[in-house]
């Protein structure tokens, strides 16, 4: 990424910046399981990478009440992707 993208992306408006870093993840993603990386592995050391980070920002009381209300978005199904089946 050049150091003008990185510029706009830090003056973007938040939900601009959610929007890259998914796609910019989505891609590093991809380019893992290309190298073989089990996705399985992958997801737990991603997790584990953002909850240390929420950690850092925000603290360990915050990132726990955070994780507390993971299951019931789980289960409403936030993080499920549709595939269609052609």
């Amino acid at each position: 990424m050049s150091i003008h993208a990185v510029e706009a992306l830090e003056e973007a408006p938040d939900q601009e910046q959610k929007l890259a870093a998914l796609s910019l993840l989505q891609e590093a993603w991809r380019e893992a399981r290309i190298n073989g990386i089990d996705g399985d592995c992958l997801a737990q050391a991603s997790l584990f990478v953002a909850f240390a980070e929420l950690v850092t920002t925000y603290g360990e009381e915050a990132a726990a009440r955070f994780a507390e209300g993971l299951a019931l978005r789980i289960r409403n199904g936030e993080f499920s992707l549709l595939l269609t089946r052609q």
